[in-house]
């Protein structure tokens, strides 16, 4: 495991400070690209909950950027003072949602903007391609996951619906979603989501693809899905960000 786990005092907030391996980007290659962050100053703070799909997305998108970060575990459903719905929270994300960062003296609270907040502070191993039509095709990719998709099976929304009804909403929805964005995977991917770099797609499928096997949604339909997923779980930055790598994940899913 390539993060550093730190084990808070008891009734202290836990906190995990990590830092990228040499080989958690793309390539040997990319990686002697990299120059320093964009700004100096203290390191990048990631608010963060284990299973948050969003969360995920974001640690994805710092370690493929090699830019080390201290992860702040965030509670999404237990109280206590590192519970989402706190006065102290909500000064660092009104919205009192996962994830948030703060970096560079800024304080963002959305996934998809911190990730093109990082690609144009921190362009030297790029998350979108150059040419116009594969940077659309992977702005397209992304909106679906975390627009069309995601909220739909949001923790908020599954709370409103209702526990008996939860597991069948999630699934419907997030197979009406997959029914088409394997479509669109089928005219767009090469190795990974568009062609063969890895972009902010890649990072914004793993994750939906982790929610829609916690909720049992059948993925056999969806074979381009299912082949993405596989070759990209097998990157060390996907690996190390893994919700059971993380600070905050239990003992019982720890590793695993």
């Amino acid at each position: 495991m390539a993060a550093l786990r730190l084990l808070a005092p008891q009734g202290q907030q836990c906190t995990q400070i990590f830092r990228p391996p040499f080989s958690a980007s793309m390539s040997s290659s990319s990686v002697l690209k990299m120059s320093t962050p964009a700004t100096d100053g203290p390191q990048p703070k990631l608010y963060a909950f284990w299973t948050s799909s969003c969360s995920w997305r974001v640690r994805i998108a710092l370690t493929l950027k090699n830019i080390p970060y201290e992860i702040q575990a965030i509670n999404l459903v237990q109280t206590g003072e590192d519970h989402a719905y706190t006065d102290k929270y909500r000064e660092v994300n009104p919205m009192q949602t996962v994830p948030s960062l703060q970096i560079d003296g800024h304080s963002l609270c959305d996934s998809v903007a911190i990730m093109h907040y990082l690609e144009e502070t921190r362009p030297e191993i790029p998350l979108l391609p150059q040419d116009v039509i594969k940077r659309a095709k992977v702005r397209e990719i992304v909106e679906l996951i975390c627009s069309a998709i995601q909220p739909l099976q949001n923790r908020l929304v599954l709370e409103h619906v209702g526990k008996e009804q939860s597991l069948v909403w999630a699934q419907h929805w997030i197979a009406r979603g997959f029914k088409g964005l394997d479509r669109v995977l089928a005219g767009s991917a090469g190795k990974y989501c568009v062609g063969d770099e890895l972009s902010m797609a890649d990072v914004c499928l793993v994750p939906q693809v982790f929610n829609a096997r916690r909720y049992k949604v059948e993925l056999t339909p969806y074979p381009n899905i299912v082949r993405l997923d596989h070759e990209l779980q097998s990157l060390p930055a996907f690996k190390s960000s893994h919700p059971h790598q993380q600070p905050d994940c239990p003992p019982k899913f720890a590793g695993k």
